[in-house]
């Protein structure tokens, strides 16, 4: 039903400022590089974007090369059916097993079969078994 694995996702800081997210998608894209997921929001005068790509590796060079700091951290990558129920699904069997989620970003578009979902939790092996029984 799932289909669970260890990811990284990049976290930067930039300045909050018009044209921000532009830039990083920019270089990023320049690389030919594909962004699998993105969040962003604004805390102060700060921007915080998370992303996760088809090429970690390169994607964390060109934006050091562009002056970005990004930082890498341990996600679980899930790709899911695509239908109702499924991130209660996912989120009760965390939670059935006291796996606490400090952040969950799911995403698909309405003809898709699958989503894809991103979280980080306090037992991210754990959730990859659970999730992947």
């Amino acid at each position: 039903m799932h289909k669970a694995r260890q990811g990284k996702e990049l976290v930067l800081r930039t300045t909050n400022e018009i044209g921000a997210l532009a830039k990083v998608s920019k270089v990023v894209a320049e690389k030919g590089i594909n962004i699998l997921a993105m969040n962003c929001w604004v805390e102060g005068p700060e921007a915080v974007l998370r992303l996760v790509t088809d090429d970690m590796l390169r994607t964390t060079d060109v934006l050091r090369e562009n002056g970005y700091g990004p930082e890498e951290k341990d996600v679980v990558l899930v790709d899911a059916a695509h239908k109702p129920g499924i991130l209660r699904h996912i989120t009760d069997m965390l939670a059935k097993e006291n796996i606490d989620l400090s952040h969950l970003v799911a995403s698909a578009t309405i003809n898709q079969d699958e989503c894809l979902v991103i979280l980080n939790s306090s037992n991210n092996e754990r959730a990859i078994v659970l999730l992947n029984d």
